[in-house]
């Protein structure tokens, strides 16, 4: 089997996992900087060219799209799906995962638990905002944000309002979130593959000062066994984003667990260093188990056009 990873390169760590993976299982796996990537657009053959070549048929490819070129991404992503090739997660999952905001109103349709989140254009708006998302403290999110960056805790109304008007002025497209302070700065971060959580993290800030569990951020990380509810949870949110590779991540408040996030191109390292977790091996594994029912769906339904001929 031939894969393709869109990255921007073979040395990331989770880009050289999935292709050490992939190797040990006798596959060929080829790193495609997404952005040398360039497309003929037509209804009859449309391709993809990479470095002055067509590009070689793939049976599968696993986008691992950064958050600065997501629209890029998702129409190469596109692009690949209209020429038949298996995508890990499609251009419309990874749009909607992007799209924090689209995200967060996806999961809340079908009922799953969020914190209070508010979202205002304008700033006559602001007063009845904080109040709506039960007053302060609370947490100020930039919608483009990614690794905890543009994440802001404010403690009083004053500072919330001078913040808000700040980023609204500068058109930063931000929403406004419920502080759940009995996490004390802590999250799990579930690693979902289909329909499976195959490993699971806590992540705490690294001081008390800091709320922000991110690794990136300083985070420490922890194995944790998840409850069946967060588990469910976890699945059912990937599921509903359309992911079949996501990182989600889950707070435990008061009121039960709290879907923060559902990450379209979830980091590898924290996840299997932290757990012992071949999770590279899973996602491959997935590719297999996917590829093997498509191609099984594909025969039947010849199988059945033939008889229907008859």
């Amino acid at each position: 089997m031939k894969i393709a990873i869109l990255s921007r390169k073979s040395s990331l760590y989770s880009t050289h996992r999935l292709i050490e993976a992939a190797t040990a299982r006798g596959h060929q796996a080829d790193t495609i900087d997404t952005l040398r990537c360039y497309m003929n657009i037509t209804s009859v053959e449309p391709t993809i060219h990479y470095k002055g070549k067509a590009l070689e048929n793939y049976d599968a490819v696993i986008p691992r799209i950064g958050a600065s070129v997501t629209f890029y991404g998702a129409a190469v992503v596109r692009q690949l799906e209209m020429m038949g090739v298996f995508c890990v997660n499609d251009s419309v999952a990874i749009t909607r995962a992007r799209d924090k905001l689209r995200s967060l109103q996806l999961l809340s349709k079908k009922g799953i638990g969020l914190p209070i989140t508010g979202f205002a254009h304008s700033v006559d708006e602001i007063q009845d905002l904080i109040k709506m998302v039960g007053g302060t403290p609370l947490v100020i999110k930039f919608l483009e944000g990614t690794q905890g960056i543009g994440v802001v805790l404010v403690e009083t109304a004053k500072a919330a309002r001078s913040v808000l008007e700040a980023f609204l002025g500068l058109k930063v497209n931000i929403m406004v979130q419920e502080y759940i302070k009995e996490t004390g700065g802590a999250d799990i971060r579930c690693f979902v593959v289909g329909d499976k959580v195959v490993a699971a993290m806590k992540r705490q800030a690294k001081s008390p000062e800091e709320f922000r569990s991110n690794l990136h951020r300083g985070g420490i990380a922890t194995a944790i066994e998840i409850t069946d509810e967060e588990r469910n949870m976890a699945i059912r949110s990937a599921q509903i984003i359309g992911l079949n590779v996501a990182g989600v991540d889950i707070i435990r408040s008061a009121r039960g667990p709290l879907i923060m996030e559902v990450n379209a191109s979830p980091g590898l390292e924290g996840i299997e260093k932290t757990t012992g977790i071949d999770v590279a091996g899973k996602i491959i594994e997935f590719i297999e188990t996917s590829i093997e029912f498509n191609k099984k769906d594909r025969l039947e339904e010849a199988e059945k056009g033939r008889k229907g001929k008859g």
